[in-house]
């Protein structure tokens, strides 16, 4: 261990700092009763409850509320007021989020608070060291686990928790706090560029608006005119399924690789080559396609693939494989048509009436959309790519920011 660290409960800490209770760090520890106030339809008293706390935030989706008499009820041994922090009791357990600013709340079923010490507990930092893992599974050991379980009132009440000096616990919270505010500029921005996509495929790909140089007819043409449909390889889960890639195995994609308009390598399996004719063998720039599944809301969705290796890959039957006749459109550019509102309209539309949530080659071969000449398609996929690359980098620095 480094010299001036010591061994705890919560993990190895500085020499001078403690590990306290929850009780010992606040003021008042305050529990729901086990209850939960009558709701009214609409008020200006919310009613906090496990759903309202995610990830550090306080989220307004499916918030109930109470009317004045039961609020002040509720709130009898103590209202929350900003600064206190609340806790979920269960799944998700050990959620926290401050409470809101300027909102009145009460405690629904499940539901703690805890008011920090103002002589010896930070509220920004008593935040942050709930939400930290070291702090979670101390919490888990006790319910055995798992985040779906019940805490004990006493649980949380006598939570163990690192505390350093209270100026060291500004300075973390403050550290922590302007990552945070990080965070939040880079999902708006994330959000901005988005938004920059889906107006640009709105006004490039209906020849709402032209690239410039461009100009001439459009003309409708089907999906089955610029490339086909291929379906995927059908083969018995316990005689060709392999745990692992040997010569005589080719790699599987499914649904569950295609994941928001991406085709990730990871998590595949591996089916026995016999199973695979040679069109079912991936090219480049093949648009994969989920042809069946469980979820309506799944079926159609399409990724690009484009392999970062040298492996041969082929796809299960309850996908398909749309393979552009390159002379005639930019399989690209057909991507981005099967990434708009069109597209799932004709999905949806296909599907309706129907309990069996199943798409055959012919239904993709069918759908018809308004085509620009090749070139003209090349250029529009080409500004369309580099702000997919400009998003995913924005991503990416926003994932190691996290």
């Amino acid at each position: 261990m480094k010299p001036g660290y010591k061994q705890t409960e919560v993990g190895v800490i500085p020499e001078e700092w403690e590990v306290v209770t929850a009780t010992e760090a606040c003021s008042l520890v305050v529990d729901c009763k086990n209850r939960t106030p009558p709701f009214v339809s609409d008020s200006d008293y919310a009613v906090v409850r496990t759903p309202n706390v995610r990830e550090g935030a306080f989220v307004l989706e499916d918030l109930r509320f109470t009317d004045e008499a039961s609020y002040h009820v509720w709130t009898a041994r103590a209202v929350p007021q900003f600064g206190d922090i609340m806790i979920t009791r269960e799944a998700p357990l050990g959620e926290v989020c401050p409470v809101p600013k300027g909102r009145k709340v009460c405690l629904g079923q499940r539901m703690m608070m805890y008011r920090p010490s103002p002589s010896k507990t930070d509220s920004g930092y008593l935040l942050y060291s709930l939400a930290s893992w070291p702090v979670r599974a101390n919490l888990l050991t006790k319910i055995g686990g798992s985040t779906v379980g019940h805490a004990k009132v006493d649980d949380i009440r006598l939570l163990q928790l690192p505390l350093p000096p209270l100026p060291e616990q500004r300075a973390i919270a403050g550290a922590l706090s302007d990552v945070d505010a990080l965070l939040g500029a880079q999902e708006a921005l994330l959000a901005k560029k988005r938004d920059l996509k889906a107006a640009a495929m709105q006004q490039l790909l209906t020849g709402e608006t032209r690239l410039p140089g461009f100009s001439g007819e459009w003309e409708v043409k089907r999906l089955g005119e610029m490339g086909k449909c291929l379906r995927g390889v059908s083969y018995s889960g316990d005689r060709d399924l392999f745990q692992h890639d040997t010569d005589s195995t080719k790699r599987l994609l499914r649904s569950n690789n295609v994941q928001n308009a991406v085709v990730v390598t990871t998590e595949i399996q591996f089916v026995n080559s016999q199973r695979v004719q040679p069109h079912q063998i991936l090219k480049c720039f093949d648009i994969l396609i989920c042809m069946a599944n469980g979820s309506k809301a799944l079926v159609g969705k399409a990724g690009l693939f484009s392999p970062q290796d040298e492996y041969e890959y082929t796809f299960g039957a309850f996908m398909g494989c749309l393979r552009t006749n390159c002379e005639q459109g930019s399989p690209t550019f057909i991507f981005y048509l099967l990434q708009t509102g069109r597209y799932r309209d004709y999905i949806n539309n296909i599907l309706a009436g129907s309990s069996i949530n199943n798409l055959r080659p012919s239904s993709i071969e069918s759908l018809a959309f308004s085509f620009p000449p090749l070139p003209e398609q090349t250029a529009i996929a080409a500004v369309l790519s580099d702000m997919d690359a400009e998003i995913a980098a924005l991503e990416a620095q926003r994932d190691k920011t996290r």
